[in-house]
């Protein structure tokens, strides 16, 4: 059934029965359909529903297999998850769990239906001359994907997807007090698990136990990780992490904070790098690296529940003030043992991948054209996203892949149809014509407009999308 949408039945079909070989769903019919839709639109990412099925029967088919009642994320997404733990078991060494949240936002008239996500400003003012503020709608997903040091994502370790029946943050915290004055309730006093950021947790729960070997994940975050309770829960968990922080938490024996215990700490190295300025040229950066072990204590009013913790922080702090950008100031808190220099950068530049969660999500959202979809549940949206993911990953893999093991045998991506059309399609200059993955990415990323000239970069995802889109309507 994975191979049956189309003339092309073993176009691209090894890779995609590898992760959907996994998928259980209550009827077997469900299963068949749903091959059938994956292979339906990885034949036409970014395409809408209607014209990746090619009729109106596929179509109907579609549209009931996302709205079905006994279809969820989790069906959908449950080979590649297998997947994704056959490729963790395969490759040795510590594995970058990497998570962050994104936001797809809709236009429907009925909010109610998909959920709300939050409030921007119209761009009209009211008779105060305030900005109106008008509500969106669309659903939140946070992402939990896998990739290895030399950043080859490996693929989704979890995921969840969720909208507000109303909204979070300060705001909904806010009350009344007897005097008719507006208090504000302290966030950091209020239970995790009546938060929004209970998402963090529940998905350094899920991706561990995915991956089944807590010892090697080390979990990536961003400021917005900075939760005490994720530290514990990391801890609990037996794995790693190293994420950024904002708070200047208490530390020792609660009469310091971080900050003013880092401030005491030398310089212990230096280390340069080469960053990017806002117009996209290249320049050196010199970091100044302090590191130090020291205790860190829970929030005041959650004390009575959690315990110290023996934690490493890393500041690197930009010498000078450079030009076109803003200067690099990382905040780094680990449970990784942080001994030398070295330890130090590497901590660093395992937070610096980082930003391959941020190319999966525009993937999804700009060459799998997610927030085009016109379905009108939250329901439906959220399974269409979750099939999405699964060729999203596929993109930013085949990306990645070209830049870390460019010299790997052909076939281990590409079938033998898919080589001989890149090579009658894409004239090549007279040299080495080994079939090796680098090479063939890159005659597929001339076909999607890629010009390959001596000082271009590696080919990026947005080439390598539209090749493969246009590769498959040439093949069928």
């Amino acid at each position: 059934a994975l191979h049956s949408s189309s003339d092309g039945a073993d176009f691209m079909g090894s890779w995609m029965e590898q992760e959907l070989s996994g998928c259980s769903f209550a009827d077997k019919r469900l299963g068949d359909r749903f091959g059938v839709l994956m292979q339906q639109l990885s034949e036409g990412i970014g395409r809408t529903i209607p014209l990746a099925c090619g009729d109106w029967a596929n179509t109907k088919a579609a549209y009931r297999f996302l709205d079905n009642d006994r279809v969820s994320e989790r069906e959908i997404l449950a080979g590649h998850f297998q997947a994704t733990q056959e490729r963790f078991a395969a490759v040795d060494g510590p594995i970058l769990v990497l998570h962050d949240t994104t936001e797809f936002s809709f236009t429907r008239e009925n909010t109610q239906a998909v959920g709300l996500t939050r409030k921007v400003a119209s761009g009209h003012k009211d008779k105060d001359g305030r900005p109106r503020m008008h509500t969106m709608c669309g659903i939140l997903m946070h992402s939990s994907l896998a990739v290895t040091t030399d950043g080859l994502p490996l693929g989704l370790a979890g995921i969840k997807l969720w909208t507000r029946k109303k909204f979070k943050g300060t705001n909904a915290l806010a009350g009344r007090g007897l005097d008719g004055a507006k208090h504000t309730v302290n966030a950091t006093r209020i239970p995790i698990e009546e938060k929004e950021s209970i998402r963090w947790l529940e998905n350094v729960r899920q991706s561990t136990a995915n991956l089944g070997d807590a010892t090697r994940c080390v979990h990536i975050g961003d400021r917005e990780s900075d939760i005490y309770e994720l530290f514990c829960e990391c801890e609990s968990l037996g794995t790693n992490f190293v994420f950024r922080t904002c708070v200047d938490r208490r530390a020792e024996d609660g009469e310091q904070t971080v900050d003013e215990m880092m401030d005491e700490q030398c310089v212990k190295g230096v280390h340069r790098i080469e960053v990017m300025d806002d117009k996209g040229n290249p320049s050196i950066a010199v970091l100044e690296i302090k590191y130090h072990k020291m205790t860190v204590c829970p929030p005041i009013g959650k004390e009575k529940r959690y315990g110290n913790l023996e934690l490493t922080v890393i500041h690197a702090t930009e010498r000078g003030t450079p030009k076109d950008r803003k200067p690099i100031e990382w905040k780094l808190i680990t449970n990784l043992p942080v001994t030398c220099k070295a330890d130090a950068i590497e901590k660093l530049a395992w937070y610096a991948l980082r930003w391959k969660i941020e190319m999966f999500h525009k993937i999804l959202k700009s060459g799998c054209r997610a927030e085009d979809s016109k379905l009108r549940t939250a329901e439906r949206l959220a399974n269409l996203i979750a099939m999405m993911c699964i060729l999203a990953w596929r993109v930013l893999w085949l990306t990645m892949l070209n830049r870390v093991s460019g010299d790997l045998p052909a076939k281990l991506v590409f079938t033998d149809i898919e080589m001989k059309l890149l090579e009658h399609l894409v004239p090549t200059r007279s040299g080495s014509r080994k079939k090796t993955v680098g090479r063939f990415l890159t005659l597929l990323a001339r076909l999607g407009g890629y010009l390959n000239r001596k000082q271009d970069l590696p080919p990026g995802n947005m080439v390598l999308w539209r090749g493969m889109s246009r590769l498959t309507d040439i093949h069928l």
